[in-house]
């Protein structure tokens, strides 16, 4: 009796069509800048090897220096957009990005609610452009409706007291693990705070009443931290340079390394890198903010000697054998 398997040539079928790169959905805005919004998740995205599903939440009018307005998209399209596509494609992650209006908030929190094994990573940017009396009823939506969905909530320091501590009046700012704590007293598992400032050792040991002059440098620092505490942190030379886009880039990064079964820690080491080697290549496209480059890894070396305008501060060539010293993120 012949045995009922399967010939090894059968495996390597060449008609057999290869397993696709894992589907994010990103819920953001449409950025005519190309620095954040859409443009910058679907580029971060693919850049980081997975595919993209865009669901335009908004359409944002800007340029690369400011934010003026916005065009809003009612809720039931919102939804639609999501719906249609989750019923073709297996999905392995979501990125939420700046969500319009509070309607639309409950929209993409009813859709995330039907795949809650999914792992979310939120991201809320500076929202100071939009006017009270519409950013108060988002944030209280976004507050209570996408942090209990959310596994990593991802913001700027400044951005997530705001958000998180409203009526925090201590000197000192909040640690990384209180923004945390307040974020898991609505259901957050973590948060990635960036922007930090971290004053140099040189300068705290002079004293306030010390008349010399601090050293220059700044650094900042990039803490992942639970309820329980800081679980991992990046510290970074900071230059004097204003991006545009970081933040998106960053939260799509990690997004479509945890959708591709990344575990938490290394995803996240990898996304800071990713940011930090895409501002280093950034570019000037405007008048305004400099422009994170995501696909800086395509791009062959710069000839000797060679530079144009908006090019950024000369570096030296990055040393295999310091790879985890401290980096120059923005």
């Amino acid at each position: 009796m012949t045995p009922d398997t399967t010939p090894d040539t059968a495996l390597e079928d060449p008609h057999t069509e290869p397993p696709p790169p894992a589907c994010v959905m990103c819920f953001n805005a449409s950025d005519p800048s190309g620095a954040g919004g859409m443009a910058g998740d679907v580029a971060t995205i693919a850049a980081m090897g997975a595919h993209a599903l865009p669901v335009v939440t908004s359409i944002v009018m800007r340029d690369t220096a400011d934010t003026f307005d916005q065009h809003e998209i009612d809720a039931d399209a919102v939804a639609e957009q999501a719906r249609t596509i989750l019923e073709d494609v297996t999905l392995a992650g979501w990125k939420v990005g700046f969500l319009g209006n509070a309607d639309n908030v409950s929209a993409v929190a009813e859709v995330l609610s039907d795949y809650t094994e999914i792992p979310l990573v939120s991201y809320l940017p500076n929202l100071s452009w939009m006017e009270e009396d519409a950013l108060q009823p988002y944030l209280e939506a976004f507050r209570e409706l996408i942090l209990p969905a959310t596994e990593v909530l991802v913001g700027s320091h400044k951005t997530l007291q705001d958000f998180l501590l409203p009526e925090w009046d201590s000197e000192r700012p909040p640690s990384a693990r209180e923004l945390a704590v307040a974020a898991g007293e609505h259901g957050t598992r973590y948060v990635l705070v960036t922007g930090i400032m971290l004053v140099p050792k040189a300068a705290g040991k002079m004293g306030k009443s010390s008349s010399a002059t601090p050293p220059p440098e700044q650094y900042i620092d990039n803490v992942l931290a639970s309820p329980q505490g800081a679980i991992a942190g990046e510290k970074f030379e900071r230059f004097d340079t204003s991006f545009l886009g970081a933040g998106d880039t960053l939260a799509a990064a990690l997004a479509a390394l945890l959708a591709a079964g990344s575990e938490l820690q290394p995803a996240v080491a990898e996304a800071l890198s990713f940011l930090d080697q895409s501002l280093d290549a950034g570019f000037r496209p405007g008048m305004g903010h400099v422009v994170p480059d995501r696909f800086f890894w395509a791009l062959p070396p710069p000839e000797e000697g060679e530079g144009g305008e908006g090019e950024m501060p000369e570096t030296e060539p990055e040393d295999p054998q310091t790879k985890n010293s401290p980096r120059r993120v923005h």
